[in-house]
Formats: structure tokens, sequence, C-alpha cells
């Protein structure tokens, strides 16, 4: 008994200095760890470089045209039995109807069908031997008849500046478009390579411009006006871009116009189509900054569609708290300044843009 009780005793005693002395080999343990850690401290600390995932780029897509057109208001290919024909000296329209269309293809029945006065082409100001609108054979197919714009000469305008222009005036429209959609084929013949030396920028060549409400009128609120165009970003040699930009306007007692642009764009990674047919699409949504809406497309003849513009902001005065669509604008357009004109002049050139397959419809 008392040689079991020695053993128990001893193996006790063994555990207790077993225990201590794994104790004191912790504690120097923790006291070493603890005296490394605050030696590092007066160290150079070492950079960690963190991973970063790379950015994510959003390529845009191109949207179905089904999904914004609505339903089909009017269409043209200038085929006979159209022809521009004089109201007066200063502007002229286009009459007949489209042969080769089975519907909505009659120039004289927009008056009264579409719109509450009569679509015309205006120059304000000017004659034949500096301007002109008319049906012609499509330089590319001769078996093809086109609307053709030509400008070899500036004009003193009325009101007094000196400009050159040629536009289609869709005004009037009865019921006021808070949606729509435009298709036009569009062909700019060499000068257009001409302006790519101007030696300047180009910010000033309108081929579509949208009024909501007109900016000409004492009568009408909150006046607005998007204009679509072709320009030149850089005063050296370079390609050719669209452009656009959306400005609220203030008309002043005396008729002079005040503007301040609300936002603006460039289509500067795609280069304007020269010497060939494309295909432009647009569609204009009525809206604020939020809701307001305008998509671009472009397909070359034999190529790929290609998306310019989708943009999301002010499409209507940035004031006005109760749009109500729009009434008046220029689906097809060539409006520019003199000295453009004058730059194509010397060279012994006009400018000159060819329209065909213009189609409109309204949601």
């Amino acid at each position: 008994m008392n040689s079991q009780y020695n053993i128990l005793y001893l193996s006790f005693n063994y555990l207790y200095y077993m225990r201590s002395f794994l104790n004191c080999c912790i504690l120097s343990i923790l006291f070493f760890i603890m005296g490394g850690c605050k030696k590092t401290t007066t160290t150079t600390p070492v950079v960690v470089t963190p991973v970063v995932n790379p950015p994510v780029t959003i390529v845009p897509q191109l949207i179905d045209p089904a999904t914004l057109k609505g339903s089909l208001v009017f269409q043209s290919n200038f085929e006979p039995p159209c022809a521009v024909v004089p109201i007066n000296a200063t502007t002229d329209r286009i009459t007949g109807k489209d042969a080769l269309l089975g519907s909505s293809n009659d120039w004289d029945a927009l008056e009264g069908n579409v719109l509450s006065t009569r679509p015309y082409f205006n120059y304000n100001g000017g004659d034949l031997n500096k301007r002109f609108a008319k049906i012609s054979v499509d330089p590319v197919n001769a078996s093809n008849k086109v609307l053709h714009y030509s400008i070899n000469d500036s004009w003193t305008e009325t009101g007094g500046g000196v400009k050159a222009r040629v536009q289609y005036e869709f005004y009037g429209i009865k019921s006021a478009y808070k949606e729509y959609y435009q298709s036009v084929r569009i062909f700019l013949p060499d000068e257009f390579s001409l302006l790519r030396k101007y030696p300047n920028t180009i910010k000033w060549l309108t081929i579509v411009e949208i009024w909501n409400n007109i900016t000409w009128s004492q009568t009408v609120p909150n006046r607005y006006r998007l204009t679509l165009g072709i320009g030149k970003l850089i005063p050296t040699e370079d390609d050719l871009h669209f452009i656009i930009d959306a400005q609220d306007c203030l008309l002043n007692p005396d008729g002079s116009q005040q503007y301040t642009t609300l936002w603006s764009e460039s289509g500067a990674k795609s280069a304007v189509p020269i010497g060939k047919w494309f295909t432009l699409e647009y569609y204009f949504k009525e809206g604020n900054a939020k809701n307001g809406r305008f998509y671009m497309t472009i397909e070359p003849d034999g190529g790929k569609k290609e998306m310019i513009f989708d943009i999301t902001n002010f499409t209507q005065n940035s004031t006005d708290t109760g749009p109500d669509g729009v009434t008046h604008f220029n689906p097809m357009k060539m409006y520019t300044s003199k000295e453009l004109i004058a730059y194509l002049k010397q060279q012994g050139k006009s400018l000159n843009i060819y329209w065909d397959d213009f189609k409109l419809w309204k949601k």
C-alpha cells in the first residue's frame, strides 16, 4: 500500500513539474514573439500590392428597331411621279405619290392628314443659282431617283445673317410626337473628303433639327432644339464625325435668340461614310434628364449596322414641367456657315447631299 502511494505521489509531482516547465516554455515563446513583433515596427513595412480586378467594359448593344418604330406615318423613295415644284421665289414643295410604295406615300396628302400646314423646302433667301432641292438621278445607280440638295454660295437671309441652307420643314404636326423614329439613306459625295482638310473645326453642318418647342414664336414657352450634324473635332486634317447637341432657347423681345447648351456629344469613334450610301436611323423620346432619349445608328451599304449615339438626357426644355410633344422638325436638312461654303467654292466645289428611302414612324 505504501509503495503504491509512493508511486502515485511521485507521479503527481512529476506531472506538476512538467506542467510548470511547459508553462515556462509557453511564456518564453510568447515573450519572444512579442519582442519580435515590437522590433518589426522599427523596420520598413512590407508593401503588399492588392489584387485589382480589371474594369468591366460594357459594350453598347444595338436595339431591334421593331421595338422603337411604332406605326408608319409616311414613306417615299422619291420615285416618279414625285417632283419638286416652286411655291414662290424662296420656297419649293414636293408633290406626287410614290408609285413603288403601296401606302402612306402621298406627299400632297401630308397636309390635312398629318400636318396642319403644307410642308415645304425652305431656303430663307438665295436663288436657283446658289441652292436647290430637286429629284435627281442617284450618283451610284442611274436607274434610281433620289432627293438632291445642293449649295454653291451663301446669301443674306431674312434677319440679316449670311448663311446657307436647304431644309425640309415638317411643321404643324397635328398629333404631337412624344416618341418617333426616322430612317433615311444618305450619300455624301467626294467634296466631303475636302472638308477633312478644312482649316478649322466644323461645329455647324446640320442634317436634322428637332424643335421642342419652336424658338421663333413669342407665344410659345419652353423653347428647345436638338441639332444633329456632321463635324470635324480638331482644326487639322481629320475624319468627319457625327455631332449632336441640345439647347434651351430664350427668345428676346426684339426677336433675337439666346441658346444655352444642355448637353453635347460626338460620335468620335466612327467616321462619317463618304462616297457610299448609308442608312441613318434615329429614335427620339421626349423627356427630362432621366428619361429623355436619343438613339441613332448608321449602316453603310455592304457593311454592319453601328450605334453612334444612345443618349439619356433632356429632349425637351429643361424647365418644362408639362411637355406636350414635338410639332416641328427638319428630317432632311443641309445648313451651314458662309465660311464652309466659301472654302469649297475656292476649290471649285459645291456642297451636296443626296437622300433616299425616307420613312417616318410614331409611337
